[in-house]
Order: structure tokens, then C-alpha cells, then sequence
């Protein structure tokens, strides 16, 4: 079946001229970006992440810096009847996500905005979802990320993370924000995803934990950020790792 993917620009007049970082650090390189993340593996990322979500039918889900869709396209490979909502500033970005979609002929639905301000009611969404981009909000916006996706969640809706950090020490899968231990996965991926709110570019040929963005998500950093906004069972559910830098997936639930 044909489905029609459309763009909704969801940014005020402020946030229209708001800079934030593309997903490849340039503009210019946003063609090669699909490119880049197949020949690095970037979809088990997204695959892992998405099976993690545990989407059931019928749910609705919100990708928050879904880029050129690929995250939400992993919801909906797993999930066919699932809502999805792609959430990202870079219109370019978006444009490539809904060719994407209508090529594979599935429902999406595409929003233009920002990671600190989503684009939902009060408890409206079965769970938040977010591959590859946290690390590129700046504090103020992450914080603000965190309390958006408790705003927007129903109670015993849940947000799933995964980005480069750790749970913290040799913490591993099943570590909460109180500590625990575990094991890693192993899994490769070679890019970071789109960001918010700042214009500094990513270098994909080197670490990505060399960026300050980054070290905000080390040692429990993401699970800090849920367990402040207000989750209580902020927890780290996997460890990949990855040639750039070991990755931590977190979730938690709204009560």
C-alpha cells in the first residue's frame, strides 16, 4: 500500500532561526550519510534498539533526531502497525526520510523541531525513542529532552536511548542508577546521529566520545538525565560496542 509521508514544521518563529548540528557535521555531506552508515553497520544499531523498544501493535512511538529516518525505519521493520513520528531541525534530513518511506510504501510521519520541545499532548505516546543524536544536545536542551519525554509519555509508557556513553564503572546491561553489573554486546556502527541545538561539526574519523557532547553520557550520564526529569527505574538494558566509542542503551518507564 502507497502511504503519504508529510513534513510538519513544528519550530516557532524563534526556533526557525535556532542552529543545530547536522548528523554528518556538514550540510554538504548529508547525501553520503545513508552511504556511510551502511557500509559501517549503523543499521544493527538501529535494529538492536528498536527490538529493545518492544513496540506492540498499534503503539505509538516518537524518534526523537530520527535524521533520514533510519531509526524509525527500524520501528517499523520490527513493528509494521506501529505510529511512528520522526522528530528532527534539518528539513534536508527529513525530506530524505519521507522519500525513504514512501519507496518502502510504510506510514510515517515527519515533524521539524527541536529535541527540548516535542511534539505531542500531555501523556499521549507509548514510548520515546532516540539512536545515535543525544550526544549532540547541549546540556540546558538535554535536560529539558528529559522532562519533555516524561511530559509526553502515558503512564507505563517507556524511553529507550541508545548513545554513546556507559551506565558507569564496569557497570553493565541491567545496571540502574543505583549501580549494578553486567555484560556487553557487540555490535558495530560508525556514525553519530542528528542533533540539537549547537553548530559544532562531528568528525566520523575519530572517537566519538573525543566530543564534549559525548562525555556528558559517560559514567551514568543518560541514566542521570531520566532519574533527574523524574523516571524512576532509569536502567541500562544493553552495551554495544564500537570502533568510536562504546554505546549504552537505557530505558526507563513513566509511572
Amino acid at each position: 500500500m502507497d502511504h503519504d509521508t508529510t513534513i510538519t514544521d513544528h519550530r516557532t518563529a524563534e526556533e526557525r532561526d535556532r542552529e543545530f548540528l547536522p548528523g554528518v557535521g556538514r550540510p554538504w555531506l548529508l547525501p553520503f550519510y545513508d552511504l556511510f552508515s551502511r557500509l559501517a553497520g549503523v543499521r544493527r544499531i538501529h535494529d538492536r534498539t528498536a527490538a529493545l523498544a518492544d513496540v506492540a501493535p498499534g503503539e505509538s512511538v516518537l524518534d526523537v533526531g530520527c535524521g533520514t529516518g533510519n531509526l524509525s525505519l527500524a520501528v517499523l521493520r520490527a513493528q509494521s502497525a506501529a505510529r511512528v513520528t520522526g522528530l528532527d531541525p534539518d528539513g534536508a534530513a527529513l525530506r530524505v526520510a519521507a522519500r525513504k518511506a514512501a519507496r518502502r510504501g510504510v506510514p510515517l510521519t515527519l515533524v521539524q523541531g527541536f529535541a527540548d520541545r516535542l511534539p505531542a499532548p500531555d501523556g499521549s505516546l507509548d514510548h520515546v525513542v532516540s539512536a545515535l543524536a543525544l550526544h549532540h544536545v547541549p546540556d540546558g536542551a538535554r535536560e529539558q529532552f528529559g522532562r519533555e519525554a516524561l511530559r509526553v509519555l502515558r503512564p507505563g509508557g517507556r524511553v529507550t536511548i541508545a548513545d554513546f556513553g556507559s551506565a558507569g564503572g564496569e557497570a553493565g546491561a541491567g545496571t540502574t542508577a543505583g549501580g549494578g553489573h553486567g555484560h556487553a554486546e557487540g555490535h558495530g556502527h560508525g556514525t553519530g546521529g542528528h542533533g540539537h541545538g549547537h553548530a559544532r561539526g562531528h568528525r566520523h574519523g575519530r572517537s566519538a566520545t573525543a566530543d564534549p557532547r559525548a562525555a556528558l553520557n559517560r559514567e551514568g550520564g543518560v541514566l542521570r538525565l531520566l532519574a533527574d526529569a523524574g523516571f524512576t527505574d532509569a536502567r541500562e538494558v544493553a552495551q554495544i560496542e564500537h570502533r568510536f566509542g562504546p554505546l549504552t542503551v537505557v530505558q526507563a518507564t513513566r509511572a
